[in-house]
């Protein structure tokens, strides 16, 4: 029987968020943030103590280390756990100050901001959770679950490992990733020192949730350019970009084609960003489907709505930039289904319900899939991410490291 002590992962956790790992999507350096690397420093620290004297973190902040075979099986694979260090730029993730509340069902008020309240009413999960404890942060920042809870879950289950030599493996390499959170995650990551087949990522919700499809994803950059003189002298001359701009982003659709009016497997376009003077304007976007065929229907509406509005204003000019951002995991993963089927099965031995989902989003694992090691997403729990109302159940994230263990065991078995 595997027994994992949900409170030695939640006090990793609580250790882990106290550290400022938030990424910065506008720098150009690996990793963009410095920071990052005292949470890669410190994991390798816990790593060696646990006895993996390979552990080792280099100048990008990327952590590897692997635990040898232990089976006296040829061939099998080896198997890479992977999540992220870093936190997303959409909330404060400095002086996080974690919590630890046993959950009776009762309403939490976050103490730093009483604002800031975890009810059934606006997080049905926690209903899941009643009796149990849960982490969050204070109320003035996130929580850093996304991906900390992964990397505590990760943690834990080596440790176990580590300390039950009878459980027959094959071997472990250990991956934990910076700039996840601004895509890139894999940007400068050394595919052969980690000299991993397959792996799995740890940075999905619901307990039982497994996550085999992503988005396909773009950038989308539009850039106008306008007519400037004096403005003085500017009547029937000026062509104002940034005004042109107001009239592309107000063309869009207001009840469909969004973030906020689709979900299920429908695509988007969003805009996440304006810049410019008069001169000169630009929008990026983000372009999101699962498949390529909508991804590019996508880009050819955007960029009529575009041409049309701009070819309103006579000598108004207009650039249309697509940047590849990551691909659906989900047809590299069908190719190898083993890699998935395997996943399911650990799960149910962990004794829960699978949940097969497809991810609103991207992970690490979608690029990983297509530069050699497919790698569906598995769950920690987390909830209410890049939020201040994020939190994620001690629970979870034990059965998420249990999850792990099985992993291990499941592939030495059937090799």
């Amino acid at each position: 029987m595997i027994a994992i002590n949900a409170f030695n992962t939640g006090e990793r956790l609580m250790r882990y968020v106290r550290i400022d790992t938030q990424s910065d999507p506008t720098a150009s350096l690996h990793p963009t943030t410095e920071k990052q690397k005292d949470l890669s420093r410190l994991l390798v620290s816990e790593l060696q103590e646990m006895g993996i004297a390979n552990a080792e973190t280099d100048e990008y902040g990327y952590v590897y280390a692997q635990v040898p075979s232990n089976s006296d099986k040829k061939n099998i694979p080896s198997i890479c756990f992977c999540s992220h260090v870093d936190t997303a730029p959409d909330c404060s993730g400095t002086n996080v100050k974690p919590v630890l509340h046993r959950f009776d069902g009762n309403d939490i008020v976050l103490p730093d901001d009483p604002t800031q309240v975890l009810s059934v009413r606006n997080a049905p999960y926690l209903k899941e959770h009643l009796n149990h404890d849960i982490i969050t942060a204070s109320g003035l920042t996130l929580l850093g679950a996304d991906d900390k809870s992964g990397v505590a879950a990760i943690m834990e289950a080596v440790s176990f490992i580590m300390q039950n030599p009878s459980l027959k493996h094959g071997d472990i390499k250990i991956l934990f990733t910076p700039d996840e959170e601004v895509g890139k995650g894999t940007a400068k990551v050394d595919m052969q020192k980690l000299g991993a087949n397959f792996g799995y990522t740890l940075d999905g919700g619901e307990a039982g949730s497994l996550e085999d499809e992503t988005f396909s994803a773009d950038a989308a950059i539009i850039t106008i350019e306008g007519v400037i003189v004096h403005p003085g002298y500017a009547k029937g001359k000026l062509v104002n970009a940034l005004k042109v701009a107001g009239v592309v982003l107000n063309a869009l659709p207001k009840n469909a084609w969004s973030p906020e009016a689709t979900d299920g497997r429908e695509g988007f376009v969003h805009p996440v960003s304006v810049n410019g003077i008069a001169e000169k304007a630009t929008i990026q976007f983000i372009v999101r489907d699962f498949e390529l065929s909508g991804l590019q229907n996508h880009h050819n509406r955007l960029k009529a709505i575009a041409s049309e509005i701009v070819a309103q204003y006579p000598g108004a000019r207009m650039e249309y930039q697509i940047q590849e951002q990551y691909r659906n995991m989900k047809e590299v993963l069908d190719k190898c289904p083993q890699v998935v089927a395997y996943a399911e099965e650990a799960i149910k031995r962990a004794g829960l319900n699978v949940k097969k989902e497809s991810i609103r989003g991207g992970t690490d694992g979608s690029r990983f899939s297509y530069i050699g090691m497919p790698c569906p997403n598995i769950f920690t729990g987390m909830q209410n991410i890049h939020s201040k109302l994020e939190w994620v159940g001690t629970k979870d994230m034990a059965k998420a490291a249990e999850t792990i263990v099985h992993l291990a065991m499941i592939w030495e078995e059937k090799s």
